[in-house]
This record gives structure tokens, sequence and C-alpha cells, in this order.
């Protein structure tokens, strides 16, 4: 028999480790980026049994769907799963099934889950990526154990996700979180949603590239290790590359990397006087820069939150899951959902029926 066989009763007889997979239920998380395609086997304690990465098809729906599908396929070849939780960056409806607006996959109004369920004959749950790591984050990563957490990624944007009372917070209309698009300074910078001003425009991973470009084009000489970690060409500063240079020690870079977490420190005040969390969490590739960029935030965090000095504040941590965690997150939301999403939540009927039950027993 093959080692990677769904034959149960075999697998118990020749793998503890595989039995005790099985018993408790392993699910696929898949995240879809601008880019990438990251997905992985995770069982019940968050732990990646085995990754795979695909480049993004972004010119249609219908290839990014059939990635999915191969992706899932492949892996359940070598792996007992009975869900699969779908992370994607954009507007997800209130019922976690129909992408609303995704900018970087040309999903419109895309009913995903119900495509998804009828392909794959499996438990599907469609996610935003931010609400995904959250809850990641919040299970497995920097802020578990912690009932009130809000995650901030900084990545070419901002996005975040909020879990309240150990509940992931998604709105009225399933779009809560997109924290990159408070208005920052009126009148500000143009962002792509099409507002001037927003978080996203002064603290997320193309503004700190936009800058250190700016700041290089200039033809000041203090840009000069940025220009040659970037091969001489100005257009290939990117925001990895500024951080790479603020750890060796250019004082240049670490300038930007401090504007770039003062304006953060600003929009995480915003956060906790609005949300009051326990913990707030930064993630995302800009947070990989460190205490180059946390401690101007926190700095900034303490001289800006209303109430400073007077009120319980809030930890602020590196996320840790990292390039996992929408993936992570993906695979246990889809874990431990209703087994009967699809068709709807429980009759009522049943849990009268079961209330009945011990209230006569009571008596």
């Amino acid at each position: 028999m093959s080692p990677y066989s769904t034959d149960r009763g075999a697998l118990r007889r020749r793998d503890p480790e595989r039995r005790s997979v099985l018993a408790r239920g392993a699910a696929i998380g898949i995240d879809i980026g601008g880019t990438r395609v990251k997905a992985g086997v995770v069982d019940v304690h968050g732990r990646v049994l085995e990754r795979l990465d695909r480049a993004t098809p972004t010119h249609s729906p219908a290839a990014t769907e059939e990635t999915i599908v191969e992706i899932v396929t492949e892996l359940r070849h070598r792996h007992h799963v009975r869900a699969v939780g779908v992370g994607a960056a954009g507007f997800i409806d209130e019922n976690r099934a129909t992408v609303l607006f995704a900018p970087h996959l040309a999903w419109r109004n895309e009913p995903l889950r119900a495509r998804l369920v009828e392909r794959l004959r499996l438990r599907v749950v469609v996610e935003n990526d931010a609400n995904a790591a959250a809850w990641a984050e919040h299970r497995f990563g920097a802020a578990r154990g912690e009932g009130s957490v809000v995650l901030v990624t900084l990545g070419t944007g901002i996005g975040g996700g909020i879990v309240r009372h150990g509940v992931l917070e998604r709105g009225r209309h399933g779009v809560a979180g997109e924290f990159g698009h408070m208005l920052m300074v009126p009148g500000g910078r143009r962002c792509e949603c099409g507002n001037r001003g927003c978080w996203e425009q002064y603290a997320g991973g193309s503004a700190l590239a936009r800058d250190a470009r700016g700041f290089a084009a200039s033809g000041t000489p203090l840009a000069g290790r940025l220009l040659d970690a970037a091969g001489g060409d100005v257009e290939q500063i990117t925001g990895r590359v500024v951080g790479a240079c603020a750890e060796d020690g250019d004082a240049a870079a670490q300038g930007l990397l401090r504007e770039t977490g003062e304006w953060l420190g600003i929009g995480l005040a915003n956060l906790a006087a609005a949300l009051d969390p326990a913990v707030l969490v930064v993630g995302g590739g800009v947070s990989g820069a460190g205490e180059a960029l946390m401690e101007p935030a926190r700095g900034t965090f303490d001289h800006t939150l209303t109430g400073r000095g007077y009120r319980p504040s809030p930890r602020i941590v590196v996320a840790q899951l990292g390039n996992d965690a929408g993936f992570i997150g993906a695979a246990d939301l889809a874990r431990t959902s209703r087994r009967r999403q699809t068709d709807g939540p429980p009759p009522i009927r049943g849990r009268a029926v079961l209330r009945s039950r011990l209230m006569r027993r009571a008596r």
C-alpha cells in the first residue's frame, strides 16, 4: 500500500503520528496574493505539514480558480483533509462565499466558494487574507491566548484584521479591517482607492519604496548605499532594499524607516483609541525591518495615544508566523467552520429537541 493512501485503518496501523492528524482533522489553507499563491496543509495545532508555492495567474478568475483546484488536488494525494480555506486580498461578503472585489485578481462578485465546493466536494471557506492572518496570530502566533487583537499588515499597502472576544470581527458586510484606507492627511497623497491621504500612502511598503526612490533620485550622496544595493538603478529600490541597508547601518535607510515607523505609530494610536485591543500585532513584509521600524512606531504611539498616562496601553508586537500566517489562518477557519456551512446554519428545531431532552432529564 502507498504511504499516502487514505485507507484510515491501514494508516492507524502504520503511522501513529499520521493517525493523530487524521483524528484531529487537517485542512488546506491557500493564500492568494497579487504575485504568489502560498498554500499548506495545517493541523489542529497550527503546524504546517507541507507547503506549496505557485505564481498567481492574475489574468482571469477562471485561471486563479484552476490553480486553487490543482493545489488542493495535489495535496489531497498526500494528506487526508476535511476542509479548504482560501484567503484573498479583497472584499469578501459576510457569508464568506463571494469575492466582491479583489484589485489584483480580476475578481468582481465572484461566487468562489460555490465553484470550489462543486469541484472539490469539500467544505470551503473564503476569507480576506488579512483576516485570516489575524486569526492565525490570535490562535497560534504573537497574540496567542489573547481575546482582543488587532493585526496590521504592512505589505504593498496596509491591511488588517480584528479579533474581539475570541471571534473574528468582519463587520456587517464582511469588509471590516481596511485600515490602510483610513484618512490620515486630508488632501494628501493620491491613493489607488481614489481618495487622498490614506494611511497606506505613508506607512505601507509602496510608500517606503517611493520615498526611498525619491530620495535617491534627488542626487544626494547620502543615498549611495541604497543605489549600490539596487545595482545603480533607482527604480530597483524596494522596501526590502531599504530594510537590508538599514540593518547594515546605513543612516539614510534608517531615517526612511524611522519616518515610516512614525506614521505607523500614529495609525496604531488611532486604532487603539477606536478599538482598545489587548495586543496590536504588526505583520507583513515591511515588519521584517524589526526595531528600526518598531522603535519609532512605539515611541510615536506613546506620544499620540489619547488619554496616555491615564489608561491601560496595548502591547505592540511583531507577528510571528511570517508569510505562512494567511494560509494557516485560512486553514484553521475552514477546519473549525460549521460542517453544513454551504446549507446555512443548523435548524433551530434540532436545538429545541436537545434542550427539551435535557430539561426532562433535569426533572
